[in-house]
């Protein structure tokens, strides 16, 4: 509770506070609370309605006026010998780009070490100067969790039939999970109007909506799962088995992710993207790119918001699609972007080694060697997985799927697919639908990327040999070609042994 954590700070004589929250209201109702059980004065502020105090007139507010400086310096007034003083100054941020402040910000605070006055700041953001970073300590307004949640929907839904129960009840929650108080009476309310109950589709449709303004992350809401992806046997049962099971329940046993590497076009999107609708979770779409700020700290700060919703939105999958295309300058990136990147990654690895919430990371590249070692190394992932071209039976098997998908004739003649991927059979067979041609005549308006890019796939098979799982079949990814081209060279240089 942050009314807990407030009052061990002000216990501790903390004097400077920064309280980040883009809930106000409720942060001003607890702080507020805790004052009167403490019996300590509180003062707020904001520059529309200037000081206020609990129990004072409307007009006499009014009349202290909207001035910061005059609401920094008024916090003496409000000392006592037996209690403490609280000024909460909101949205404060947007008044800390002048020295005058920032200076008398710093002479409150050191003098409320003698006197037990506290500047709280209440800010969305956390944007402190330099001159103050030491006087300050953060603290983070969570959003709400299940237990909440579940409260808010009991009051908006209090009439019979209103409020679902059972697993009902859980399927909004997890729809819920990582909105704000606000933005949850927002979604529950739209539901009743729309449906006369309270119901998880409107939720998700509010939430996606929310997330999109961020533009930090996005909701993936498909409808495909496992069944709709040919192949990767051994990566589904991997992962379904994985998030499925009871002992996931437990922090230390909990899955982290997997890494996918493999050739462009052999579904490593298309996996992420439908995992989720088969274990029942949302996907979150983390644009690594859309993190970057033009501010000083906004990149960081981003990334932050961004992982702290994700983990508020847990059960989840969080998908980073080709993320050795954003973090590939991480080595140069004191030189290139003053250490942006190299700071968005390091938050990006604390995360991923800390988090206790039940999200799971799927991030996919195409290839691996512009990506730190330490991205990954043992328990950043579960596994680190290799996607090859299709074999004869998941090909077959990806035709089956796409040919019944653009409603195709099963029964015709299959052009040459060596060395295409599924989403050159899927190309195929779309345009045999668009331009309606059989597939031969289609496929003629396809080139496989294992011939336009020969030499990359062929490295990335010899550099998967042996290091990563093969994502077809269980156990550790073997290349058959690299083996018998490397036998057929040994025989060729020592002729005494045909």
């Amino acid at each position: 509770m942050l009314a807990d954590r407030l009052a061990e700070y002000i216990s501790a004589c903390f004097t400077g506070i920064w309280i980040e929250s883009h809930e106000h209201e409720d942060v001003l109702a607890e702080i507020a609370q805790l004052c009167h059980r403490e019996h300590w004065t509180l003062a707020t502020w904001d520059v529309d309605r200037g000081l206020r105090r609990p129990g004072t007139s409307a007009e006499s507010s009014a009349a202290l006026g909207p001035d910061p400086l005059a609401a920094i310096r008024s916090l003496n007034a409000l000392a006592s010998a037996d209690g403490s003083a609280i000024l909460v100054l909101t949205n404060f941020h947007r008044f800390l780009n002048s020295a005058e402040i920032i200076q008398a910000l710093v002479h409150q605070i050191l003098a409320g070490k003698q006197n037990r006055t506290f500047v709280v700041i209440l800010a969305p953001v956390v944007q402190i100067p330099t001159e103050l970073e030491k006087l300050l300590v953060v603290v983070e307004h969570e959003l709400p969790n299940r237990a909440q949640l579940t409260e808010i929907a009991r009051g908006i839904g209090n009439q019979p039939g209103e409020l679902p129960d059972g697993p009902q009840l859980q399927t909004v929650l997890d729809a819920a999970s990582g909105l704000t108080r606000y933005e949850a009476e927002a979604a529950f309310s739209l539901s009743l109007v729309r449906h006369s109950r309270i119901a998880a589709d409107a939720v998700w449709e509010l939430k996606t909506n929310m997330l999109r303004k961020s533009g930090q992350l996005s909701l993936h809401r498909g409808t495909d799962d496992f069944s709709s992806l040919g192949g990767l046997s051994s990566l589904k049962v991997f992962c379904k088995r994985s998030l499925l099971q009871p002992s996931r329940n437990e922090p230390h046993k909990r899955p982290r992710g997997v890494l996918l590497l493999g050739v462009p076009g052999t579904g490593k999107s298309a996996f992420a993207k439908t995992l989720g609708q088969e274990t029942g979770r949302p996907t979150l779409l983390l644009d690594v790119g859309a993190l970057m700020g033009s501010l000083v700290g906004q990149s960081e700060q981003n990334i932050r918001q961004a992982l702290r919703i994700a983990d508020a939105m847990a059960p989840a999958i969080l998908f980073i699609d080709e993320c050795e295309k954003a973090l590939s300058g991480v080595a140069s990136s004191g030189q290139t972007d003053s250490g942006i990147s190299a700071r968005l990654f390091g938050s990006l690895l604390t995360w991923m080694n800390d988090h206790t919430s039940d999200v799971y990371l799927v991030a996919t590249c195409n290839d691996i060697s512009k990506l730190p070692p330490e991205f990954s190394r043992a328990e950043r992932f579960d596994g680190i997985f290799f996607l090859n071209l299709p074999g004869r039976t998941e090909k077959d098997a990806i035709w089956q799927l796409y040919l019944q998908q653009f409603r195709l004739e099963p029964i015709q003649r299959l052009p040459n697919d060596e060395n295409w991927t599924g989403a050159e059979i899927r190309a195929c067979c779309r345009l045999a639908a668009l331009l309606d041609l059989p597939l031969m005549q289609a496929a003629q308006n396809v080139v496989p990327v294992a011939v336009t890019a020969t030499e990359s796939v062929e490295r990335l098979r010899q550099w998967a040999n042996g290091r990563c799982l093969s994502a077809d079949e269980s156990g550790i990814y073997c290349d058959q070609t690299s083996r018998s081209s490397k036998a057929r060279r040994r025989v060729n240089r020592d002729p005494s042994n045909n």
